[in-house]
């Protein structure tokens, strides 16, 4: 890892918690000497640079990137290319954009078009955060020991991938790098379909019967809790990861379907099985 990744200015666009804890995280490690921060609410903005996170911020963002080597996209995934257009002809020549997204896949390369005669983009995809959002509880150990997607394509410059990876790891995170593609597969299965699982498990018992809600315990909670999630975060990075997302629900329809009929049709032995198995795998998925 590169022990001299110093940044004169550095623009996170999207001071939420992701981009807060962030921008804490520059601060902590001595990565940075100005912060400037973009986002749509002014008294967020405000917040953020009383509590220290960052040091100054506009509402307009191309006057935000101005004079910033490492410019970096934590907004709503469906907001990226009009930004990314937005801020294009005000980036520093040969910046580097990133980003903190669950989708890249084609979105990738369209930044990469748009930006590619003026910066260098590398996609970055840190698994960290919660269901809550704002800067109430951004952390600057948030990334720490938690694994970070950087992704590489035909067009990524050398150079700017290798910042980009040692930066993260600067933070404490686990960097592996993925193609785009995949990292829409993979993260369409862990964790796109699981969101919209938990949305719909909600909205289900609501139809059933509202009434029902107020009778919830631990174990509903636990298992919705992401439904918790910004519903235009997730809104975004459905229709954006759609192929893989719409492919995915009908796999999980199909299972649904036939533990339906296993259990119409009384097959304790099938539904002891199919548990069994569910508690295995699940009792091996390694924990926070």
């Amino acid at each position: 890892m590169s022990k001299d990744i110093f940044f004169d200015r550095v623009t996170v666009l999207g001071v939420g918690l992701i981009g807060a804890s962030f921008s804490l995280a520059l601060k902590k490690h001595g990565l940075c000497g100005h912060i400037c921060g973009f986002g749509r609410k002014e008294s967020n903005l405000i917040v953020a640079r009383e509590r220290g996170i960052i040091d100054s911020f506009y509402l307009d963002p191309s006057r935000a990137v101005a004079g910033s080597g490492l410019v970096v996209l934590c907004l709503p995934v469906g907001l990226f290319l009009e930004t990314a257009t937005a801020i294009k002809s005000s980036l520093m020549a040969d910046a580097v954009v990133t980003d903190v997204g669950s989708v890249k896949g084609r979105l990738v390369s369209r930044l990469e078009e748009i930006l590619s005669d003026r910066a260098f983009f590398v996609g970055g995809h840190p698994i960290a955060g919660s269901e809550k959002s704002g800067i109430g509880t951004a952390d600057p150990d948030l990334f720490r020991g938690r694994r970070c997607i950087v992704t590489e394509t035909g067009n990524t410059r050398s150079a700017a991938l290798k910042l980009v990876v040692d930066l993260w790891r600067s933070i404490g995170a686990l960097v592996e790098k993925m193609d785009p593609q995949e990292h829409d597969r993979v993260f369409g299965a862990v964790s796109h379909l699981p969101h919209v699982i938990a949305y719909e498990m909600i909205n289900t018992i609501d139809e059933i019967d509202s009434s029902y809600l107020e009778y919830a315990g631990r174990g509903l909670a636990d298992v919705t809790r992401i439904a918790s999630s910004s519903p235009e975060l997730w809104r975004d990075i459905c229709i954006l990861n759609r192929e893989n997302l719409v492919r995915f629900i009908d796999a999980f329809i199909g299972r649904l379907q036939r533990v339906r009929e296993d259990v119409s049709s009384g097959e304790a032995d099938r539904l002891e099985g199919e548990f069994t198995k569910a508690k295995a795998l699940r009792d091996g998925i390694g924990q926070d």
